[in-house]
């Protein structure tokens, strides 16, 4: 095994500040809702300038965002990890699964961030851009693994489209029931339904 590379003492303080922001903005969306809360009195309270501020992020908007930012390239590294023979309700459910855990698995902090996300107009427009992105992704994977042309072929963007949405029913039924519904049993349930038609597909090559 290599390994792993040393994190400098640089990049050690700047993920440092950045998590002290984002904690910082995290706590007075939570207490005082998203529209109350100024990019001043998150800098405040984190102890930091406001040039410091938009060095790491653009608007109160990113701080959240960000929060689930990686999710889309983790779901395309675990759908091109899926063994090749795999069928691909059971590659994207497990693709979709890493990521839905990932929130989940972070619990009341992940659980707030997601309710923000989903409750306040300007966080939902900017993670569904997101999304827009991540289902490029996720269809050209899919378009490599079946042998497919993503540019002619409809299967690799309606079946990513497919698999966000039932990323999406997760989230908002895990939030919406304040973390009591089972994030795993959901995805389970999801992927029941859509599995039908993800797997209505012929390989080439």
């Amino acid at each position: 095994m290599s390994p792993r590379p040393e994190v400098s003492l640089a990049q050690r303080k700047r993920q440092l500040v950045s998590d002290e922001l984002t904690e910082a903005a995290l706590q007075l969306l939570a207490l005082k809702g998203f529209d109350a809360v100024t990019v001043d009195e998150i800098v405040s309270t984190a102890g930091v300038s406001k040039r410091t501020f938009f060095r790491y992020f653009a608007s109160k908007e990113d701080v959240v965002v960000q929060f689930l930012a990686d999710l889309g390239a983790g779901m395309r590294a675990e759908l091109a990890a899926r063994p090749p023979a795999e069928s691909p309700s059971v590659a994207l459910r497990n693709a979709v699964w890493a990521s839905v855990n990932a929130c989940a698995g972070q619990s009341e902090r992940a659980l707030r961030v997601v309710q923000l996300i989903l409750g306040t107009p300007a966080l939902l427009a900017r993670f569904l851009e997101r999304q827009a992105q991540w289902r490029d992704d996720l269809a050209e994977e899919l378009a490599r693994r079946l042998g497919l042309d993503s540019g002619t072929d409809l299967y690799p963007q309606l079946a990513a489209g497919m698999a966000l949405t039932a990323f999406d029913v997760v989230l908002q039924r895990w939030s919406g029931s304040d973390g009591a519904q089972d994030p795993a049993g959901l995805t389970d349930r999801a992927f029941a339904v859509v599995a039908p038609a993800l797997d209505a597909v012929e390989r080439r090559g």
